[in-house]
């Protein structure tokens, strides 16, 4: 009986990240897509300076 409980509780473990990671990533493409392109050049430009990685 516990091992049945176990994989029920991993199963609605998986679920719940699985519909977390759908969501943000939906979010993601809708920021994204609303986003004016300099601003998403700029973010990523200031990403790139913040993680000491040369972009020009």
């Amino acid at each position: 009986m516990t091992t049945k409980t176990a994989q029920i509780t991993a199963v609605r473990t998986n679920t719940a990240a699985f519909i977390l990671v759908t969501l943000v990533g939906l979010g993601l493409l809708t920021v994204s897509g609303m986003a004016q392109a300099t601003v998403l050049h700029d973010a990523a430009h200031d990403q790139r300076h913040a993680m000491a990685f040369p972009c020009h």
